[in-house]
């Protein structure tokens, strides 16, 4: 039992660090996705005596906090429903459906992160109809001038139609539950924080690295890798199963 349980603990640590991994690596796809959000956002503080960022990073901070509570209700949600699939149906087939499905989702995440495929397109699109009456939330709150009304306005921003997150969130639903689910879109929300801050504070000097297509190409390789060995996982819980 306890060899089988280090097992389960070390699976969960690699798939957190992958989680982390897979939203810093994601950074390009924030930037095309949130970054004229951000840059609203931040151009419509108003002026602070000394270093702009100080005084913008209070609120820049509190927005990415209300972004991560909001991911890490959804990565419950998402790790509860297929926790609760998994009872219907045998757990051992549940479990390898769910790695095969969240594979197969990281190898076309990788490949619309490079630029290759671009069908998650239809996927965010579907989403849209939640955000649209989910944003009119947050326009309230506009403009923002304290932290309170930023921390709001990132609980709303963290459901923005995204298909970086609902990549991830499919694979939450083979986390194990809700803990796990939370606990993996925390870890990827934590991946994405650099690029979001830094946008926030350096906009104009980040987006010429960012838009690069060679820096797309080598988050989508990372994260198609990652996507691969979830496939190798799945294959080789059949392979022990026959």
């Amino acid at each position: 039992d306890t060899p089988v349980r280090f097992g389960a603990i070390m699976e969960l640590t690699t798939s957190l660090l992958a989680a982390f991994l897979i939203g810093l690596s994601g950074g390009a796809h924030c930037f095309g996705m949130c970054g004229g959000i951000v840059g609203a956002l931040t151009l419509g503080l108003p002026a602070t005596p000394g270093h702009p960022l100080l005084g913008r990073l209070p609120l820049l901070l509190a927005y990415n906090l209300g972004r991560l509570l909001s991911y890490v209700v959804a990565g419950m949600l998402a790790g509860g429903i297929g926790a609760w699939a998994a009872h219907l149906l045998a757990v051992h087939q549940a479990q390898l459906g769910l790695r095969l499905l969240a594979g197969l989702f990281m190898i076309l995440l990788g490949l619309y992160l490079a630029g290759w495929w671009m069908g998650l397109t239809r996927v965010e699109q579907a989403g849209g109809r939640l955000w649209r009456r989910i944003e009119p939330l947050g326009r309230r709150l506009l403009p923002v001038r304290t932290p309170t009304q930023a921390l709001g306005i990132g609980l709303v921003w963290g459901w923005l139609p995204c298909g970086l997150v609902y990549s991830v969130l499919v694979w939450t639903m083979g986390a194990g539950g809700a803990l796990n689910g939370g606990l993996l879109m925390l870890c990827f929300g934590l991946g994405t924080l650099p690029a979001l801050l830094a946008m926030g504070a350096f906009a104009a000097t980040l987006a010429g690295f960012i838009r690069q297509p060679w820096v797309r190409q080598v988050a989508g390789v990372l994260v198609i890798g990652f996507g691969m060995y979830q496939i190798g996982l799945a294959a080789r819980m059949i392979l022990h199963s026959a």
